[in-house]
């Protein structure tokens, strides 16, 4: 069963089969906030923006994960809520609330997965899961050359009134196939509207944000995760 976070997502990113989906999830993405940039940007020069600007953030999230098409017919969606909140550099906390309660958490060094329903956190290295996915472009460094190790980036034709940007990795042994971000031009700056997240199994996932914060003060544990007292913890 899909779960998707993130990232985003989220992230996507972003366990399958087993209620988890954290490439999605991490698919990641997430809506930021982009200062100061002009209306005619384009949606790369917005990321670019973002990356130098966006040191924190926070934001309500809604994702549609759309399974692909089978025997002729439409693919199967499932539509998921929740908030994330991220501090660079690698740090960031997806909580999924509707329809299940599950929680991700990016702490620099470590990223955990809490499924409330099976009561089991999976604790992986970010070092290994993290490189080449939406979580990374968003929440890991403030230098989009630092990223073209791993992507290759370009500016897509407007359309809807948003400003597109597409990231596709360079590996093609990876779970993503392209990652794209909608920006929509406002008074103070462009705002990241929509995150979309192609796999290589024929997943799509979309992430639409609201109530963005940016640049929000944090305390210094407030990216670290504790298992909750009785939780099955699994280290792959």
């Amino acid at each position: 069963m899909t779960r998707m976070i993130t990232l985003l997502s989220l992230v996507h990113a972003l366990r399958r089969g087993a209620r988890q989906n954290w490439v999605h999830g991490l698919l990641g993405g997430l809506m930021l906030t982009l200062w100061a940039c002009a209306a005619t940007a384009n949606g790369l020069e917005a990321l670019e923006q973002f990356m130098r600007q966006a040191k924190s953030g926070r934001a309500q999230f809604s994702q549609v994960v759309t399974s692909p098409p089978k025997d002729g017919k439409v693919g199967r969606s499932k539509t998921s809520s929740g908030t994330f909140e991220f501090e660079r550099p690698g740090r960031f906390r997806f909580i999924y609330q509707k329809p299940f309660a599950q929680t991700l958490v990016a702490d620099g060094q470590t990223l955990w997965m809490y499924d409330v329903d099976l009561n089991q956190v999976t604790a992986r290295k970010q070092s290994q899961v993290l490189g080449a996915t939406p979580a990374a472009i968003l929440t890991s460094t403030s230098d989009l050359k630092a990223l073209q190790v791993d992507f290759v980036f370009q500016a897509d034709p407007d359309k809807d009134g948003l400003q597109w940007m597409r990231a596709t990795p360079k590996s093609k042994d990876g779970q993503i196939q392209s990652v794209l971000a909608a920006f929509r031009s406002t008074d103070k700056g462009p705002t990241l509207a929509v995150m979309e997240v192609q796999d290589s199994f024929g997943q799509r996932s979309v992430m639409t944000f609201s109530a963005y914060e940016t640049n929000p003060a944090w305390g210094a544990d407030h990216f670290q995760f504790k298992p909750p007292a009785g939780a099955d913890v699994v280290r792959p």
